[in-house]
């Protein structure tokens, strides 16, 4: 359904062969319209009467990017469903440092119960994750520990830098497991082993080795008030879980999915700057030729998997797409319907600059995290990345692509429907035209065609815009254009 919907969309945009922008705005408008009714669906589900909702967070296989932006993204929708209880599902075998210390971090921007399912593996980076939620659960084969840091080669860490991650580490730890009078100890068991592990006089692990623990080790109780040493319970599945929390029909019970396209998408996040650039150049391009086609269609896929990579990285929601749509409309208003009133243009552009880098930042819903500058830091600089793309694409190929089909498309432009309008192409590559005078086939509002000498090209107004079947000289140009001027009257 979503497939012919898009379908329809194309088909309708190619329609403006004309108002080419006009276009590619209603295709945008149309597609924020798509996302609107799509995502009624995902409006906050408050909990019916008393019943908790649970939102289960999957973490598998090794932990890095993509598992940030699954727990990112998961994390953000349980904060907008009002949820409370945050479930991480874990199956890992660890993974990158600085991958993990971003997710311990997230864990605490949810200010409602959070819990690690451990099932059955939370090895290195996933103990340290798990360590990070209020309670940690295990399956019947559950086994959690081996948490030594190693560098991604497989080597050890120096000296002085593993002390230091180390002690990072166990402060935060400590911060979160205060109520738990083990855990500290533990997690350094399992991440240093020189430490030797004791408790009420049994050695549970000496010197030399580093601790993992089985479920069933987990939940040995020590001390005067029975606490366990790890876990929070045994269960065979996460329903039986939640059962013993909140009762047989206590709870609403909600899981994070993400879809094989999804999967695709997520990798692209990596290169939003390249996906950017590539996307603004073809859009430049097909703003420089007649009618609409295939540099327009690039340009608006390119775009929209740029959103579509950092909505899945957790990051942009409808709200980007909504006002880079909007700014691209004021654009054309004051491109195509009042030009030269700079108002509209300012706004468009500032509106179109802020959804992209608002794509890209790591908002999070309600205020959880508190604003700061430093959040559009790196943002800005993949935006200036992609805009750097983007303009030396425009040189190289006003410079390098010389006679090509591209440089006539650009710059050129007899209808593309009559080839032998083409000779006059050299005419633009010195300064012949510059001075000369010629009559406009269509409205220049600002850009149009006009004829020189029997020969076609497109033009731009310098002031306003130009009338159909006026006279005007060519004031200047340019590698992608041709600068004209109204011919008065009265000359």
């Amino acid at each position: 359904m979503l497939f012919c919907r898009v379908r329809y969309i194309v088909a309708y945009t190619m329609s403006f062969r004309v108002f080419k922008s006009f276009g590619i705005v209603s295709f945008l408008c149309l597609s924020v319209s798509l996302l609107v009714s799509e995502t009624n669906d995902l409006e906050p589900i408050q909990p019916n009467g008393s019943k908790a909702l649970v939102y289960v967070i999957p973490i598998s296989e090794e932990i890095n990017q993509p598992n940030l932006y699954i727990l990112r993204r998961g994390l953000k929708e349980a904060i907008r469903k009002k949820a409370d209880m945050v479930l991480l599902d874990m199956d890992t075998p660890g993974g990158r440092l600085d991958i993990c210390l971003e997710m311990m971090e997230m864990l605490g921007y949810f200010e409602g119960k959070t819990a690690t399912y451990v099932n059955p593996d939370a090895i290195s980076a996933g103990a340290f994750i798990a360590s990070a939620s209020d309670q940690i659960f295990f399956s019947p084969k559950g086994k959690m520990g081996a948490a030594g840091v190693i560098q991604g080669t497989g080597e050890d860490v120096p000296e002085t830098a593993r002390m230091k991650i180390e002690s990072y580490l166990l402060a935060n730890i400590r911060i979160v497991s205060e109520e738990y009078p083990y855990r500290s100890e533990v997690i350094r068991a399992m991440l240093d082993p020189n430490y030797e592990l004791v408790i009420e006089e049994q050695v549970l692990k000496p010197k030399g080795e580093l601790l993992t623990v089985t479920a069933s080790q987990a939940m040995e109780v020590y001390g005067d008030a029975g606490e366990p040493l790890l876990g929070a319970g045994i269960f065979e599945s996460i329903e039986l879980l939640l059962e013993e929390q909140y009762g047989r029909n206590g709870y609403i019970l909600e899981s994070f999915e993400m879809t094989y396209s999804e999967e695709f998408a997520k990798w692209m996040s990596t290169i939003a700057p390249l996906l950017l650039g590539l996307g603004l150049l073809a859009l430049f391009i097909e703003f420089k030729t007649p009618g609409f086609g295939l540099f327009g269609i690039a340009g608006i896929v390119l775009l929209g998997v740029f959103f579509l990579s950092n909505y899945i990285a957790g990051l942009a929601g409808n709200e980007a797409i909504v006002l880079f749509g909007l700014g691209l409309g004021f654009l054309a208003i004051e491109i195509f319907v009042l030009p030269g009133l700079f108002i509209f243009g300012l706004l468009g552009l500032g509106m179109v600059v802020w959804a992209l880098i608002y794509a890209m930042s790591d908002f999070w819903p309600g205020g959880t995290v508190p604003f700061s500058f430093e959040i559009l830091l790196i943002p800005t600089q993949n935006l200036l990345i992609g805009l750097f793309i983007a303009i030396v694409g425009a040189l190289l190929i006003g410079r390098f692509l010389k006679g090509s089909f591209i440089e006539r498309a650009l710059v050129l432009s007899e209808t593309l429907r009559d080839k032998s309008s083409l000779k006059g192409t050299e005419s633009l590559t010195n300064s012949a035209l510059v001075g000369k005078k010629g009559t406009s086939l269509t409205r220049l509002n600002p850009a149009g065609i006009i004829q020189i000498e029997g020969q076609r090209f497109e033009a731009h107004a310098n002031i306003g815009y130009i009338d159909e079947g006026r006279e005007v000289v060519v004031s200047s140009r340019d590698q992608f254009k041709i600068n004209v001027d109204l011919v008065s009257d009265e000359s």
